[in-house]
């Protein structure tokens, strides 16, 4: 079969550029998890194997009850990823969204219920599905990780399970999170990726990523990038149907996302040609000049941004509050957090205005302390609202126990500190003992008959000997000061030999 072939020249290439940071090992995760094809998506429940065996392999078990997720959960996928770029350094775990974000990011004008009801769907799709990656580590190791994207979804509604969704936070799975941190992600272009449909979008990430490997070992060369077709529906499109024809391929499937890949400048030709061995099609592709725009724009130096204000407000108006109502219905309920669908805004609002009295980390103490004075007098709590009374005897106990505390602490410092000056003295009187000793005769008459001047003829008997001791004791001290241990360096060597 002659390859069917299509080029274009002299693109011009797209700006602005807004960056999107995809970790490895999840662009690899989700060009098979995601399948673009809405109605096979949900019938696709058996596990699914990438590079089965190798040093790299992944496998991924869709939900039984879910299926795989579809086109909507890859846009809301993609769109979470680009909220969590945004955030930059340092890496957090947190993404959170207003009802407003989730509208507009997942291009919708209007947020109605049945549209909440969409999104909770394909969050789900995305969190119950199972990952297991097995890799070879630089030491030469082989390790394995099994996690779930999303691992926890936070959801608050206004009342009941039937309102639409307010706010959610998501949480990131830790293996992505450290991959992150260790700077294996690849850079790419979110503007250009806005103009494309769910399948463009997951041919242009994996075709970035393979052009960027092969043109950083001979930039003055335009790689070439070839792939068998079905594995492309495979591994890069989560199973899309197989077809056999070319043409079929062109018009119906690939062809109109790869047309407007070449049309947006970043692919400089793609074409469908028989594979060598005669069974089955290769697609090949070559990088056009907004490829190579973006690579040596950012791809080149492709460290993240400094800290952003907008995690800060994110983590404050929406992600804490969120996990503090969860928290307080755990507690109540004694469900895990999984098992909690969603919390009423009321207990967010209430959760907002305790976290600015008491730190989010000091929430669990107080939300068990405000249920056990709860149950004193049995009163049987609803809502987050319902323990702001014991807020203030929070506040007081808290403040009393830090006190008490601070108190026990400085008692013990400062008995510490004595039992220390009486060892020390100890020690120096010991040493110098020693030390004195140790010197040759003409050396400790010398002390001797200096001793003897400074006392002259104070005393008698014992109390006669006992002044002429410390008056050894202290010209040694003085004439032999560098082979004496200082306080410091004593109480240093404490934990080792004794100093001499």
């Amino acid at each position: 079969m002659a390859a069917k072939d299509t080029t274009t020249t002299g693109q011009a290439a797209p700006a602005p550029v807004d960056k999107i940071y995809m970790e490895n090992t999840l662009l690899r995760i989700s060009g098979a998890l995601f399948n673009h094809d809405a109605k096979r998506a949900s019938k696709r429940t058996e596990e699914i194997a990438l590079n089965h065996g190798a040093e790299r392999a992944i496998s991924i078990r869709p939900d039984p009850a879910l299926g795989q997720p579809g086109p909507l959960a890859h846009k809301i996928f993609v769109a979470l990823i680009k909220k969590h770029s945004n955030y930059g350094r340092p890496i957090r775990s947190d993404i959170s969204f207003t009802r407003r974000e989730l509208a507009r990011l997942i291009g919708r004008k209007h947020w109605s219920g049945r549209n909440s009801a969409q999104l909770t769907h394909a969050l789900q799709e995305i969190q119950f599905a199972f990952i297991r990656t097995a890799f070879k580590t630089t030491e030469g190791r082989f390790a394995e990780h099994t996690f779930n994207i999303f691992p926890e979804v936070y959801l608050e509604r206004r009342e009941s399970e039937n309102d639409p969704i307010e706010r959610c936070t998501v949480t990131l799975a830790r293996p992505i999170i450290a991959s992150l941190n260790d700077e294996h992600f690849t850079c790419l272009n979110h503007t250009l990726m806005a103009e494309l449909g769910t399948i463009g979008q997951a041919l242009y990430m994996r075709l970035f990523f393979h052009f960027a490997n092969l043109y950083m070992g001979n930039p003055r060369r335009l790689p070439t990038f070839r792939k068998r077709y079905e594995d492309i529906c495979i591994e890069w499109l989560g199973g899309l149907t197989i077809h056999h024809k070319p043409s079929a391929i062109e018009r119906d499937q690939l062809g109109p996302h790869l047309r407007k890949l070449r049309e947006v400048g970043f692919l400089a030709s793609y074409g469908i040609s028989s594979a060598a061995d005669g069974s089955g099609l290769v697609l090949s592709f070559r990088p056009g000049v907004a490829f190579i725009t973006d690579y040596e724009r950012f791809y080149r130096g492709r460290h993240q941004a400094e800290m952003q204000f907008e995690f800060r407000s994110d983590q404050h108006e929406t992600a804490e509050p969120l996990k503090v109502a969860y928290m307080f219905s755990e507690k109540r309920t004694g469900q895990p957090s999984s098992a909690i669908p969603y919390v009423p805004s009321k207990d967010v609002d209430t959760a907002k205005y305790l976290l600015t009295k008491i730190p989010f980390e000091e929430m669990p103490r107080f939300l068990s302390y405000a249920l056990a004075e709860a149950k004193k007098t049995n009163f049987d709590v609803k809502s987050l609202g319902g323990l702001r009374q014991y807020m203030a005897g929070y506040l007081e106990r808290r403040d009393r126990l830090a006190a008490d505390a601070k108190t026990t602490q400085q008692a013990a410092l400062e008995k510490q500190a004595e039992e220390e000056r009486i060892g020390y003295s100890t020690y120096r009187r010991t040493a110098i003992d020693a030390l004195f000793a140790s010197l040759p005769l003409s050396q400790q008459e010398s002390i001797r008959v200096l001793a003897q001047g400074e006392v002259g003829e104070k005393g008698s008997g014992p109390m006669r000997s006992y002044l002429l001791n410390m008056a050894r004791t202290r010209i040694t001290a003085e004439r032999y000061a560098d082979r004496i241990s200082s306080f410091e360096q004593w109480r240093g060597a404490r934990g080792g030999n004794s100093p001499v």
